[in-house]
């Protein structure tokens, strides 16, 4: 095995540390009721504190929106709640330089990660992204623990690891000065599978004349050391031993060897663990195969060392073995044969540090590691072939979703696998707007104080409800209530837009930010208007020397045209949806000789000068220097007509399409919708008809059945087909002489 490779990978791992321990607009959809509410939904969402924000029929949580619909909808930017995470480096000591030969350091005056502490501010689905420096540090020490499978068919390996200790030394002699080795062996847990063995077996469990140790579960031969012949000498003393089923009992050594500190002599540098094996492994529950059911507790229960617990507590679980690997800051490395590498191919994942992280925080990893290679995802927690005097870098994004532990403080350790430097970050969460500091509590503003008056809005004291806590919770739905929230008496409550609370509507929210209700009864809109190229009231447009701005105040087109010219200020022309303005009127009658004025056009239609064209291409473009407004209006026909208004210096035009478009035949619709109509009608017909055939012919049959029954005449004293089941047979020779023989 090339030892070089035991240094070729830095694999980041979390572990945490209490301190405490669209579709649509999901600002909207969150109904947040306080500002503190509102920025915790996401980052887009933001809170409008003006005080004359809200329109009738709006409720309180309409504060709540994306930044650019708020200041669309008249929020100045200034009024806008939405705070920012913030970061702070605590601690920044700059990783270490070092060559090999120079003055030598302790191992905790070396540093290879860089910064060391943060403190990081978290706004809810806002990321806070920081970067960490990792240098293999020159000369740096090393703690190499082996630890071998002693049973017979590691005979060949043993053999080979006699010299592996001055081997070892002298190539780690090229990596640092600083070097220590120790060795382990295990085998199985004796009380099984030798349940049924005799003690001879015991004794020696190789077959034909092959001297074995009896077997073990754990022994710590040799304590980490510096002296490489010490290790030849006592491994060349090791004798092999045996099992009788495949799995050995490896997960037990590796636990001892991780929390059985001071037995094994690990320093608080680089701790490496080899873990050397031709077999799959035990783990928890198996131990239920030779009795044993209580769970290993992971504790050290090393005795001359040896692991003297073995019959008493099970095998350890993986996730039992990353918890304490991790405490430990112990990397394994597997040498195992070619039979079993897919199995054990897959443990270093399972071992390596998954943590949980506190509630509502998530971490992405982006490394950039040598040569330019940059990984994300699960593989850029990960940096390979990492030699000494490299340095490479990671970008850790730290996001929090909502306001975790009601805004208590986390911390979380970020640390290099079998390295013991790492790096602390506090976490603290936002969860509450700025202005929530300048609230007035039981303020007059909420309706005889029941509620705190902050960010411009009542915050309602428990069991208050309504945009001033005006109402008990439990008489929000009265009926007299409700009479309030009616239009009139025959209409729906909130016009079927909203809900009403305390007697006040409080308007339905659009998936769709820009579409809203209003009014005192959500008896309003602004997305019902008719209209023109699919905008709403024909949109806004722009001209040489005016523009257009449209407002749409409930279901009402106000088209405001800004002129630039000298000598005209502003014209405001309104527009309703209906379709009944006077202008409209005016062109068909005078266009058309159709319409509500056909027989007052010439009294009240004279206003403006009237040009026909023959087609659409034809009308006025918005080039000239006046005001040009395009109109498409429909007529009781369901025909179309094309015109332009426009006001030239004094005068008023009005340009419109001589011909009207009308639909070529019928309208489908409606035929379609008539001819479906018939044929349910059909089907319901006939179904009532085959119901009533089905109950006619149904009573008709129990009536026969009836009349059958009443004429019966047979006797009832006895079964007509009943048959007896006693047969009675007479014996031809009873009474009878007996014959003479």
């Amino acid at each position: 095995m090339d030892l070089k490779l035991l240094f070729m990978s830095t694999l980041f791992g979390i572990i945490c540390c209490s301190s405490a321990q669209q579709e649509g607009n999901e600002c909207i959809k969150a109904n947040a009721l306080s500002c503190g509410e509102c920025i915790q939904v996401g980052a887009k969402c933001g809170w409008c504190t003006d005080t004359e924000f809200l329109k009738q029929g709006e409720p309180t949580s309409a504060r709540c929106d994306e930044l650019e619909s708020l200041m669309k909808r008249g929020c100045d930017a200034a009024r806008i709640e939405n705070p920012h995470g913030s970061q702070r480096i605590l601690k920044n000591k700059a990783v270490t330089n070092r060559k090999k030969g120079a003055e030598k350091l302790r191992p905790e005056d070396i540093t290879q990660i860089q910064p060391q502490k943060l403190s990081l501010n978290l706004r809810s689905g806002e990321p806070q992204n920081i970067k960490l420096r990792f240098k293999r540090a020159e000369d740096y020490p090393i703690d190499l623990y082996y630890l071998m499978d002693l049973s017979y068919s590691m005979k060949d390996d043993l053999e080979n690891v006699k010299n592996l200790g001055t081997s070892l030394m002298k190539e780690m002699s090229k990596i640092t000065s600083d070097f220590r080795i120790g060795f382990g062996s295990f085998v199985e847990k004796t009380v099984m599978p030798y349940i049924s063995t005799t003690p001879a077996k015991l004794l020696n469990p190789c077959t034909g004349d092959q001297n074995c140790t009896s077997p073990f579960s754990y022994k710590n031969v040799l304590k980490l050391t510096s002296n490489g012949h010490q290790f030849n000498s006592l491994v060349g003393q090791q004798q092999i031993s045996g099992n009788l089923d495949s799995p050995e009992g490896g997960f037990d050594a590796i636990m001892q060897v991780a929390v059985c500190g001071e037995h094994i002599g690990w320093r608080n540098v680089t701790r490496l663990l080899v873990f050397s094996t031709d077999a799959g492994f035990h783990f928890a529950g198996d131990g239920k195969l030779g009795g044993i059911v209580l769970p290993n507790d992971g504790r050290c229960h090393l005795e001359n060392n040896m692991y003297t617990m073995s019959h008493y507590y099970d095998y350890p679980s993986i996730a039992h073995l990353v918890q304490k690997l991790s405490e430990n800051n112990i990397q394994t490395i597997f040498a195992v044969t070619e039979e079993f590498q897919p199995v054990y191919k897959q443990t270093p994942a399972m071992l390596s540090i998954s943590s949980k992280l506190p509630e509502g925080v998530t971490i992405t990893y982006q490394s950039h590691c040598k040569n330019g290679v940059v990984n994300e995802g699960e593989s850029g927690r990960k940096c390979s072939n990492i030699s000494i005097g490299d340095e490479v870098s990671f970008n850790i994004n730290i996001t929090a979703q909502g306001c975790p532990k009601q805004g208590k403080p986390e911390s979380i350790k970020i640390k290099p696998l079998g390295f013991t430097e790492e790096v602390e970050i506090l976490l603290n969460f936002i969860c509450e707007c700025d202005c929530h500091k300048q609230g007035i509590k039981n303020s007059d503003m909420c309706h005889n104080g029941n509620g705190t008056f902050e960010c411009g809005a009542c915050r309602c004291n428990k069991g208050r409800v309504g945009r001033q806590c005006e109402c008990r919770k439990d008489e929000v739905s009265t009926e007299d209530l409700d009479k309030n929230c009616r239009k009139d008496n025959g209409t729906d409550i909130c016009s079927n837009n909203g809900e009403c609370v305390c007697g006040t509507c409080e308007c339905k929210k659009r998936d769709n930010p820009e579409e809203r209700y209003s009014g005192k009864f959500c008896e309003c809109d602004n997305f019902n208007c008719d209209r023109s190229n699919n905008k709403l009231c024909g949109g806004t447009g722009t001209g040489s020397s005016f523009l257009f701005r449209l407002r749409i105040i409930c279901k009402q087109c106000i088209i405001t045209i800004y002129i630039s010219l000298p000598f005209v200020s502003q014209l405001t022309l309104m527009k309703h949806a209906t379709g009944s303005s006077c202008l409209r009127e005016c062109v068909q009658c005078r266009a058309f000789g159709t319409g509500e004025k056909k027989d007052t056009c010439e009294r009240d239609c004279s206003y403006f000068n009237l040009i026909k064209v023959k087609d659409r291409d034809k009308l006025p473009q918005p080039v000239q220097a006046f005001p040009l407004m395009h109109c498409k209006e429909r007529d009781a026909n369901d025909c179309w007509f094309y015109y332009t208004y426009a006001v030239n210096n004094t005068e008023k035009e009005v340009h419109v399409v001589e011909t009207l478009e009308c639909p070529a035949g019928p309208d489908i619709i409606p035929i379609v919708a008539g001819v479906v109509t018939g044929i349910v009608l059909i089907g319901l017909a006939l179904l009532l008809i085959w119901k009533l055939l089905m109950i006619i012919h149904d009573r008709r049959e129990f009536a026969k059945f009836e009349k059958e029954k009443m004429n019966a005449k047979w006797d009832t004293t006895e079964n007509p087909i009943y048959k007896s089941p006693i047969n009675k047979f007479s014996n031809p020779n009873y009474g009878r002489k007996a014959v003479a023989l």
